[in-house]
């Protein structure tokens, strides 16, 4: 039957060069992640020792690619203009005038708040070029950088996030799916190869026991079921519409229901989660090299934040909090409500407007639990198996905010196939 649908999206003319320029765009970031930014040394043991150290620059690199550990001059990924449409969605709970332009003013409106996204990204980018090439000089990563250097290296790497934000916007565009996703998406995939050959090669030095790779494929199993399950669950609420007659013809009278994922947030708290506990350890770690209590200071927060219980235990509590936080952005009752009404829709036994708003929140806030416990727990999924089994691949090669966001990327990607094949059955028929 799959064979059939895939023979069929090749067949149509328009999907396949679709297809063909999403796969065109994929070559194009994979061969700018193997160019290396221009003048800048790197010593090959020690980016190893770092990236050993450091497990969250290890999970950033992985996002990318693999194009941080290679210094090439798409290193940041699309990090910086995550982050500006992450800041931009926050404030929209500050700013009502940027929450009406982003939820009532439609396209227009959508197509202003982007652009304030992409304007955010060039400072971000600027500082987190410069933030990075600070601190692995300071760990002795890469070589001494003179002023005109360090300059000529800022541009460049900056130029390179402003580009893959470009590649992402023409994939979303032109293609097929969501730009960002896919790029994020083809990163993690480039380096399944390496992890694989890891894992590979622990098997044929026989240095551990036979168990450890029983629990390691039986997990990995176990998280791959479990995240498409809590992915695809979701409470579907009735709604139905009301008759209406227009001149000698009845609209309406349907009915329909109104879905509500487990997990509405997706992977974002996972993602914010993510920034928020690198954060200071990269402060810390760049203050380190200080002399006085600075210094001191900077090696008690590296400390604490190494310690795999207090990183754990954070990991945890952020991303079950940041589940409700980005929800509230996401999903707003009201803004619901008021437009179920505004189309003649309710849900029956309930009151259109505040009634069915506050019914909205209640099953939000019942169902919400479950879903930010199922983040939380794929989050950390990988810190404990790793230190079980002793496989530390297993957090790059099928844990964590990895899978999630490969098992998101695949299902609406195929939703989206799947429509507009459907579409194009529908209008031959």
């Amino acid at each position: 039957m799959w064979i059939e649908k895939v023979t069929q999206v090749f067949k149509i003319r328009e999907l396949r060069n679709k297809i063909l320029f999403i796969l065109f765009i994929f070559a194009v970031f994979r061969l700018m992640a193997n160019i290396p930014i221009p003048g800048i040394i790197t010593d090959k043991e020690m980016a190893k020792l770092f990236f050993e150290q450091f497990k969250t620059f290890g999970i950033l690199n992985v996002f990318t690619g693999g194009a941080l550990d290679k210094f090439s001059i798409v290193m940041l990924g699309l990090g910086p203009y995550i982050t500006a449409t992450v800041i931009l969605q926050l404030l929209t709970m500050i700013f009502p005038q940027l929450e009406k332009m982003y939820q009532e003013e439609g396209e227009a409106g959508r197509q202003k708040f982007n652009q304030y996204g992409r304007i955010l990204t060039v400072p971000l980018a600027v500082l987190n070029a410069y933030g990075m090439l600070a601190l692995f000089q300071r760990q002795r990563v890469i070589g001494h950088l003179s002023p005109f250097l360090t300059f000529n290296s800022i541009m460049t790497i900056t130029a390179g996030a402003i580009f893959l934000m470009w590649l992402g916007e023409l994939i979303s565009e032109k293609g097929i799916g969501e730009g960002t996703s896919l790029l994020i998406f083809a990163g993690i995939v480039a380096d399944f190869p390496t992890n694989t050959l890891q894992i590979i090669n622990l098997v044929k030095s026989n240095k551990l026991p036979v168990y450890s790779y029983a629990l390691f494929f039986g997990m990995a199993l176990f998280i791959l079921i479990g995240v498409v399950i809590v992915n695809e669950a979701r409470r579907n609420i009735p709604v139905s519409y009301a008759k209406r007659v227009r001149g000698d013809k009845m609209y309406g009278g349907a009915s329909t229901y109104l879905p509500i994922n487990i997990n509405p947030a997706g992977v974002m708290p996972v993602i914010f989660a993510l920034s928020i506990l690198s954060f200071p350890a990269m402060i810390a770690n760049f203050l380190v090299g200080f002399q006085g209590k600075v210094g001191t200071i900077a090696q008690s927060v590296g400390r604490f934040f190494e310690n795999p219980w207090v990183y754990g235990g954070l990991e945890f509590f952020l991303v079950f909090l940041f589940t409700f936080f980005y929800t509230i952005i996401a999903f707003d009752p009201e803004n619901v409500s008021e437009n179920l009404q505004k189309s003649g829709g309710f849900i029956p036994g309930i009151r259109p407007g505040i009634s069915t708003a506050q019914f909205l929140s209640h099953v939000l806030n019942r169902i919400l639990p479950i879903g930010a416990l199922f983040l939380a727990i794929i989050a950390l999924m990988p810190t404990i198996v790793g230190n079980v089994t002793k496989i530390v691949a297993f957090r790059f090669l099928v844990g964590g905010t990895s899978l999630l966001i490969l098992v998101n990327v695949v299902l609406e990607t195929v939703k989206q196939i799947k429509a507009q094949l459907e579409m194009r059955e529908y209008e031959n028929f």
